[in-house]
């Protein structure tokens, strides 16, 4: 009788569980102090090789765990894949983001295309972005340190410092 009270019981706890809604980190309820989720943003360099571009935008997947996946509107200029990184929190509604994409080399005529049997690679660069997040969790504004560097890993010009704000995708 016994066992098959708990069973019971048991039973009943797994099928409210499973009935009960759960709250996705992509949907984030109300005021967030996560970034995690997926966000859209606009970023103006103020110096180097990116300062003439003025209609830069990110899309941003900072996951769970501290992992980050960005993209541009600019990776088909020439091709290049999403960066990758890392974020943290460091303080009060305040995170930091350091992420990497490869470079490709920019070509002057197709013809340097079929010669060079595609997009060769040039180097890469590292982003240091600080972020600070609004109260409602919604929004942010940031910094960001562009360091670009050749395929032997030695510092290249044309890094450059910007400023961001991005919106969460809800």
């Amino acid at each position: 009788m016994f066992r098959k009270l708990t069973v019971s019981i048991a039973l009943a706890t797994a099928m409210l569980a499973c009935s009960l809604p759960g709250r996705s980190l992509a949907d984030p309820a109300g005021k967030s102090d996560d970034l995690t989720g997926a966000w859209r943003g606009a970023v103006q360099f103020l110096s180097g090789a990116f300062a003439e571009v003025k209609d830069l935008e990110l899309m941003y997947a900072f996951n769970a765990g501290g992992t980050m996946t960005e993209s541009s509107n600019y990776d088909a200029v020439p091709p290049v894949p999403p960066a990758y990184g890392v974020w943290k929190k460091v303080g009060a509604g305040t995170y930091q983001a350091r992420y990497q994409f490869f470079q490709s080399r920019t070509v002057a005529a197709a013809d340097e295309l079929v010669k060079a049997g595609g997009w060769g690679p040039a180097g890469y660069g590292t982003i240091l972005q600080t972020i600070t997040l609004s109260a409602d969790g919604k929004s942010f504004d940031s910094k960001l340190h562009l360091e670009l560097f050749g395929r032997d890993g030695k510092p290249v010009a044309g890094g450059g410092d910007a400023t961001a704000k991005g919106t969460r995708i809800e």
